[in-house]
């Protein structure tokens, strides 16, 4: 019997265990994982400051170099953006006081508007933070302090999923972030097919995490299909799949 092929989607996660995770996932749903890391970790060495009234934590990578740091948030209300973030707080000792319903920046000055006024407000994240966090809490009268706890680099290397891409070998592609968009496009520059690549993902099925990402692809030229209602990569990528199928075995 002929072995049916299997959708071909691109996974963009840093090279750790969260690349691992998404591979394991994509081939038990059927498909054929493309590796593609856009994402790399450079520390800073740097801590969330003690001394604020409220600590906003944005990904889990974030609390793992701040619970490394021996960080101690002291009587702070500790707040986190997503549930795979809140659960790396709590796994790490911390009490989770605020995860907004909306898992975006927009959702958690939405959970805090209201209280923050006159209140000091430590954002510690990526160098690729959104203004739309510190801009909303400032807005609402906080006095905001940010921490860059780590940058976020291309690997050198990635960009084979923009060479399949261009070649009309991509079947869907999984953006996690705004930056992703733009490190893929900066990894097809650098191999000469960016036209093409974009040309290439227009006929794929393309999933975007939130609507700052979505609106990063389009405003690129790429065509997004999906944009789960949890913001999260295994809902991400169920739905992209599921969406791929029927066009792929048409």
């Amino acid at each position: 019997m002929r072995e049916e092929p299997r959708l071909r989607v691109a996974a963009f996660r840093p090279d750790d265990e969260r690349l691992a995770a998404a591979v394991e996932l994509l081939e038990s749903l059927g498909a054929d994982p493309v590796a593609d890391p856009m994402l790399a970790v450079e520390p800073t060495d740097r801590v969330p400051r003690g001394d604020a009234d409220y600590v906003v934590l944005t990904s889990k990578t974030g609390v793992e170099l701040a619970a490394g740091g021996d960080w101690d948030p002291g009587t702070a209300t500790v707040c986190a953006i997503g549930e795979a973030t809140a659960a790396a707080l709590r796994e790490a000792g911390y009490t989770v006081a605020v995860v907004p319903e909306e898992y975006s920046s927009t959702g958690l000055v939405e959970a805090l508007e209201a209280e923050v006024a006159g209140s000091r407000v430590e954002v510690a994240r990526s160098d690729h933070g959104s203004p739309v966090l510190t801009d909303g809490l400032e807005a609402a009268g906080a006095y905001v302090h940010e921490t860059v706890l780590y940058r976020l680099v291309r690997p050198p290397e990635s960009g084979e999923s923009a060479e399949l891409a261009a070649d009309g070998e991509l079947d869907a592609a999984l953006f996690t972030s705004s930056l992703t968009v733009r490190h893929f496009l900066a990894a097809a520059a650098d191999r000469g097919v960016r036209d093409e690549a974009i040309e290439g993902l227009r006929e794929a099925t393309v999933g975007a995490i939130g609507n700052p990402t979505k609106e990063t692809a389009e405003n690129a030229g790429i065509s997004v299909d999906v944009v789960p209602e949890r913001a999260d990569f295994e809902t991400l990528a169920c739905d992209v799949v599921e969406t791929a199928a029927p066009t792929y075995h048409d």
